[in-house]
């Protein structure tokens, strides 16, 4: 097999950002996410430890995505080498979330424009994972920029991280990674020590790419208007008080990038949860704040792309034995 091609990296992307993931065209997160809940109840035995439980879970899982990619992969190449890189583009493209995420947060954004609260609400719950029913217009654009900032780190940088130093395969396993932890990594009931192994695997690989998204988003804000200054400060400042170890980078260099302040009141599932305010309040969190962090995101991924083209160049003559 051949090293990481940064041919498949820049058609890969380019092939996102015109079709993204259109509804009507099955993708591989569908059938990783039926596997999951399959693995889910049948892993759900009195006689077995729920941390094995949790953990054969995540190995099956992510084992499973890496085989079947690496054996397509290994067959359409066999059957013709223009297969294989046809191959190795579509399903690097179906692990970026570049134009699906501007698609299902501009859904919400163009709602909440002309007025209609209801369905601004309803659209919104598609995306997050708090409870949307009684947000309020602010509290929307902050749970959009939110969740932009937070998906820009973990759906596009992360991908495209892993696509690089692994190609495909590596960017489908770190997909399936992904893919539990946004199923079963919860600290409730039912999933605090089943999913555990997930959502720690989910931390570890998007250490580095969580830390290079805010490096990106500063950059990106120097090349759009933005505040660099700004994105690097509240980073320093603000980064850890998010709950999770690697969303309050990107949040942060957003919120100082922008001059917003995220964070605060939200509810999951009925339950009232409070996080500690990310940034400083200097500009209103509306419109413009969101349409800001789509720049932020375009900006970001498109620096990040140029380097792990660059990366990939690099990684051509390592040896590797994966796509």
């Amino acid at each position: 097999m051949v090293p990481p091609d940064p041919q498949v990296i820049a058609l890969a992307l380019l092939l996102d950002l015109i079709i993204g993931d259109p509804r009507w065209l099955p993708h591989p997160v569908s059938l990783i996410g039926r596997v999951i809940i399959w693995l889910d109840r049948l892993l759900r035995r009195p006689w077995l430890d729920p941390h094995a439980a949790g953990l054969l879970l995540m190995l099956i899982t992510a084992g499973s995505a890496a085989g079947v990619t690496w054996l397509l992969l290994k067959a359409l190449s066999g059957l013709h080498p223009l297969a294989g890189f046809a191959g190795a583009v579509i399903i690097s493209s179906t692990c970026l979330a570049t134009r699906s995420l501007h698609i299902e947060s501009a859904r919400v954004a163009t709602a909440l424009a002309s007025g209609d609260l209801p369905t601004a609400r309803r659209y919104l719950s598609w995306i997050v994972g708090r409870d949307t029913d009684q947000l309020e217009e602010p509290e929307i654009w902050r749970a959009l920029i939110e969740t932009v900032s937070e998906n820009t780190s973990d759906g596009i940088i992360a991908p495209l991280f892993w696509l690089m130093l692994g190609g495909p395969v590596a960017a489908m396993t770190f997909k399936a990674i992904s893919t539990l932890d946004s199923m079963v990594g919860y600290k409730n009931e039912r999933y605090l020590h089943i999913g555990m192994a997930s959502a720690r695997m989910d931390d570890l690989l998007n250490y580095i790419p969580a830390r290079l998204t805010a490096l990106l988003i500063a950059a990106a804000a120097a090349l759009t208007g933005y505040s660099a200054s700004g994105a690097i400060l509240v980073t320093r400042r603000d980064r850890l008080k998010h709950p999770s170890p690697n969303s309050g980078h990107p949040e942060a260099a957003a919120a100082g990038a922008l001059g917003v302040r995220l964070g605060g009141a939200a509810s999951y599932g009925g339950v009232p949860s409070w996080k500690e305010h990310i940034g400083n309040p200097l500009l209103p969190t509306d419109e413009g704040a969101y349409r800001g962090m789509i720049k932020l995101m375009y900006v970001s991924t498109i620096l990040m792309a140029a380097a792990c083209i660059s990366g990939a160049f690099l990684l051509r003559g390592i040896r590797v034995s994966f796509l």
